[in-house]
């Protein structure tokens, strides 16, 4: 009987934030060739109007027949069986063979699917996504009646706070031609936040830059950033409880964000927030910068602040989205793991705290209520296979956006978007302020 030797190889995505990797082939190989099988949707970024379409692909290089069965099961989110299959194949040696599925949803979302193939000398699954018209995906949670006037309160709040800006060279960081100021200012409950200003070194003393805004993820202690554009000016924002703004909240990392959850008025992303209108209200104080050229940008925290600050300020006029966390968030509950169990962690330790309760306080923070009262331009990336931000939460708040949107699927993606999505935002960005 012949005898294969097996020999995996993996080519890995990388999801952000997480370290894990995932697998989007898998191949096994003998001294004399290997079986590779490849999945590929019809449409580029597995998403359809009605009958998702896929080929599965099977490449025998090696010099014996395989022979077995081929499935696929297609499931909702949750685990919920939407549809499976399943054949019997047959691949000689040296070929390759090509097996089409169709499969028909009605109702829009995301499905699972996972395929599975057994065969003489190799087994396997591959794991993907697809949505069916994510564009009509709605939540069935209602936005709190009270949700404007509760932020139109903590912006009162903030505007009764001496911002007392500062702003302190840093010639020691000084590098690609640019200059690093340390930046500092009072936020809501009079709380001292700082960041950064890379400014272009420039022989006009005259010139007025465009603003691009940087949010943080979740515990993410941002640098100073560079960059080669001599006509953006780059603030990266810590916030309160995050990098240099450490401070008054001082959690570890798992505890930040479940941080006085049990109270909306006290809940540190309350404050957050607001420390990201304060930024706003930073840019403006300075006469060397464009005023009507602001770009607010993040990813995963930092993409959910990005929407929240362009929700709550117009002063903002670009806003670029990368995974946002807290979209939808009644339906990430037994759906995702982070952040949901660290936040039911801490429900449990607190006598007379609900998580009905806690929810009730989250409605107050979740995107897709933010998203209502967006009137800038907003662009926003998510990745199909994202275990923290789900593509079909994700959609539940783009849709609630009524201004001029853009939304970029990256199908084999995890929390992460491609380097074509920060191609594309640099492009949008410059065409949208005539920098050219």
């Amino acid at each position: 009987m012949y005898k294969l030797k097996y020999f995996i190889k993996y080519a890995f995505v990388l999801i952000a934030a997480t370290g894990i990797l995932i697998p989007s082939y898998v191949s096994a190989q003998d001294d004399e060739g290997e079986v590779m099988v490849e999945l590929t949707p019809s449409n580029k970024n597995a998403i359809f109007d009605g009958l998702a379409k896929y080929t599965f692909e099977v490449k025998n290089t090696t010099s014996e027949e395989q022979v077995g069965k081929v499935a696929y099961i297609v499931t909702t989110p949750d685990g919920e069986k939407v549809k499976e299959d399943s054949m019997q194949v047959k691949i000689g040696k040296k070929s390759s063979e090509k097996y089409n599925f169709n499969i028909a949803q009605s109702k829009p979302g995301f499905y699972k699917i996972n395929v599975t193939i057994n065969v003489s000398y190799y087994d396997d699954t591959i794991r993907k996504a697809f949505g069916i018209r994510p564009e009509q995906i709605k939540s069935e949670h209602e936005r709190p009646a009270d949700f404007d006037s509760f932020w139109q309160k903590v912006k009162d709040d903030l505007a009764g706070i001496d911002p007392n800006f500062q702003v302190t060279p840093m010639p020691n960081l000084d590098k690609d031609n640019r200059h690093v100021y340390l930046i500092e200012m009072k936020s809501l409950d009079s709380m001292t936040i700082r960041g950064w200003m890379t400014v272009p070194i420039l022989k006009n003393p005259k010139k007025k830059f465009s603003v691009l805004l940087g949010l943080p993820g979740y515990q993410v202690n941002l640098e100073p950033m560079m960059g080669t554009d001599a006509d953006l000016v780059i603030i990266t924002l810590n916030v309160r409880g995050q990098g240099n703004s450490r401070g008054p909240v001082d959690t570890r990392k798992e505890e930040f964000i479940f941080h006085h959850v049990e109270n909306k008025e006290r809940y540190v992303m309350r404050g957050v927030i607001a420390d990201c209108l304060r930024a706003i209200d930073f840019i403006f104080s300075r006469p060397e910068l464009r005023h009507d050229n602001i770009l607010v940008s993040g990813g995963s925290m930092g993409g959910f602040l990005a929407l929240a600050t362009a929700s709550l300020d117009g002063r903002v006029r670009l806003c670029s989205a990368q995974n946002p966390i807290f979209c939808d968030i009644r339906n990430l509950v037994d759906a995702v793991d982070w952040p949901i169990s660290s936040i039911q962690k801490y429900v449990a330790t607190q006598p007379g705290l609900t998580m009905d309760k806690v929810l009730g306080n989250l409605d107050y923070f979740d995107v897709k209520n933010f998203a209502t009262n967006i009137n800038c331009s907003v662009l926003m990336g998510i990745g199909s296979l994202d275990p923290f931000a789900p593509p079909g939460n994700e959609y539940a708040a783009f849709n609630n956006i009524k201004s001029n949107k853009k939304m970029m699927v990256f199908k084999d993606l995890g929390h992460e978007i491609s380097q074509t999505y920060k191609e594309y935002e640099g492009r949008w960005m410059r065409d949208t302020f005539a920098l050219f």
